[in-house]
């Protein structure tokens, strides 16, 4: 082996050691060697990638952030430190590419505007969903339809109704599951031949 051949072994097993001190102990201080050691090549190497300079940081400290946190997934049985980190940095490129290749959505597009809905036809609307979600109240067994108005029309918490009702916090949210289901289906467009 020759000695540029050895200073790069010994280079790798030094950022892979670095790593795992990262992986298994949140080592600060390793994490800084890694940084300092990492962040100049990252920013190199998508600045010849293309990428321009605030870009390039941007993604340098991305990368180094996912490098602290997802350190445990390091493995170096499959893949030295360094390999580890530039894959992660080239991924993150190419999301910041797919990003920017994606139209922009004008908010003012004339496509994009909902069409106006009549005041009359909404107030109708309106009326309408009123009297079929009361309807459907009405129809709830007491049990449910007590602890549903407490709960959305009251506004209280879970645990206040299980207090008040004597009854199990997860009775509480069993029967307002059920109420809430049985609301949804009573009141499915679908169901009413109002729906497609």
């Amino acid at each position: 082996m020759t000695a540029p051949d050895m200073a790069q072994s010994a280079e790798i097993d030094r950022t892979n050691g670095l790593l795992l001190r990262v992986a298994r102990e949140h080592d600060r201080q390793a994490f800084v060697e890694l940084f300092h050691h990492f962040a100049p090549r990252l920013k190199s190497f998508l600045l010849k990638g293309g990428a321009d300079a605030g870009m390039a940081e941007e993604i340098v400290q991305d990368v180094m952030v996912t490098v602290w946190r997802r350190a445990g997934s390091f493995d170096p049985a499959l893949s030295a430190a360094g390999t580890w980190i530039f894959t992660i940095a080239r991924n993150r490129r190419i999301d910041r590419l797919r990003q920017e290749r994606r139209p922009e959505i004008d908010p003012d597009d004339p496509a994009l505007v909902p069409a106006p809905v009549n005041a009359a036809d909404e107030g109708m609307m309106i009326e309408e969903q009123s009297v079929r979600l009361h309807r459907a109240i009405r129809e709830l067994p007491a049990e449910q339809a007590e602890l549903l108005k407490m709960a959305y029309f009251q506004d209280k918490a879970h645990s206040a109704i299980a207090q008040e009702s004597n009854l199990p916090l997860g009775t509480v949210k069993s029967r307002l599951r059920l109420a809430l289901a049985r609301l949804r289906k009573a009141l499915d467009p679908a169901d009413l031949g109002g729906g497609a």
